[in-house]
């Protein structure tokens, strides 16, 4: 520091001399020397606490390699300071005590918050109950809103008048067992409209090469509700025994939970009084495969040998069939079906019971 102050002192003493000489060499000189010999000096141990630098011009000078690391700014008042044309985006805020900091005036509507973490937040002080409140409290409904959202509905539904059919081959299957070979059929179909139907049904069954059971009925349907409609006509039966025409009336429809349920009675001709009872349900398991199980029962008044007869409950069958609609017309399935005979049809029978799988298709147009 001594060789400092003796180079400036002697500086002092020359340049009275030059500036006699030349004011405006002296001055140049004077200055490159002051120039030269600030920065040849080393400030990094010179102690600026007593500097007074409020009169000094900082606006040229370059603060971009200057460590400020280790500078002690807790004592600066930052309060006039201006911010806006700061850019803070490369500033690590990681280490900064924010608790003291008033938020109050700043404006967040600018700020991009889309990387903050908010994991850490405690949300326990937040008020909830004000946040669920609308900003317009809805009003009650009253009498005359509920009358208005839900009128008093005076016309009827209309119904189509042009007559459309259907013809549905339900079951068209075949099995094969150790007793022999078989095949079964059901059809059902109708023309007409909404209320009033003309009705064609057909049931029949092979065993061994041989027919022994086949019927047709004729039927006209009336609508008595929605789900549910009577049905009458005749019915034509071929085998077994010798042919013969009876009387039909029943009742057939969709039951809750979506069972679909048919009972029909025959009455008339030289044989007895009869009745069959069917059920089946339909399962969607996927929009194609699709599962259906079903049941059948019969019952006659009297013992009719050549028909199988016996009086009471002659015979029940339940099936399960799965088909895979390849698509809604056409679908084919394999099932299993068990059917068992009661009382004296079981005696008039070959068997009291017999079990199969079957195979087939089922299609409408």
């Amino acid at each position: 520091m001594s060789a400092h102050l003796t180079l400036a002192c002697a500086l002092a003493l020359v340049a009275p001399l030059a500036a006699a000489q030349d004011p405006a060499a002296a001055r140049q000189a004077s200055s490159a020397q002051a120039d030269d010999t600030m920065a040849q000096m080393d400030h990094s141990q010179m102690d600026h606490s007593q500097m007074d630098h409020s009169q000094m011009d900082h606006s040229q000078m370059d603060h971009s390699q200057m460590d400020h690391s280790q500078m002690d700014h807790s004592q600066m008042d930052h309060s006039q300071m201006d911010h806006a044309q700061m850019d803070h985006s490369q500033m690590d805020h990681a280490q900064m005590d924010h608790s003291q900091m008033d938020h109050a005036q700043m404006d967040h509507s600018q700020m991009d918050h889309a990387q903050m973490d908010h994991s850490q937040m405690d949300r326990s002080r937040m008020d909830h109950a004000q946040m669920d409140l609308p900003r317009t409290p809805v009003p009650v409904p009253t009498a005359e809103d509920y009358a208005a959202a839900f009128p008093d509905l005076h016309t009827t539904h209309s119904h189509t008048s042009m007559p459309v059919s259907y013809l549905l081959v339900d079951r068209l299957e075949a099995w094969d067992r150790a007793s022999g070979s078989g095949q079964a059929w059901e059809v059902n179909g109708w023309y007409g409209g909404d209320i009033h139907r003309l009705r064609l049904r057909s049931e029949g069954e092979r065993d061994r090469g041989r027919t022994h059971e086949a019927d047709v009925e004729l039927l006209y349907g009336r609508a008595i509700s929605p789900w549910w409609e009577v049905v009458a006509g005749m019915r034509q039966d071929f085998i077994p025994g010798a042919a013969q025409t009876r009387a039909a009336i029943g009742i057939q429809g969709l039951a809750p939970y979506k069972f679909e349920v048919s009972a029909t009675a025959y009455l008339g001709g030289p044989s007895v009084a009869a009745l069959r009872v069917e059920g089946e349900y339909t399962l969607l398991l996927t929009s194609r495969w699709i599962l259906q199980p079903r049941m059948e029962a019969h019952l006659s008044a009297e013992q009719d040998a050549a028909r199988g007869a016996g009086g009471g409950l002659d015979s029940a069958s339940l099936g399960l069939r799965l088909r895979y609609e390849i698509n809604r017309r056409f679908a084919p399935y394999l099932g299993w079906e068990r059917v068992r005979y009661f009382g004296d049809a079981a005696d008039l029978a070959d068997s009291d019971r017999e079990s199969r799988f079957v195979a087939g298709v089922r299609f409408w147009f």
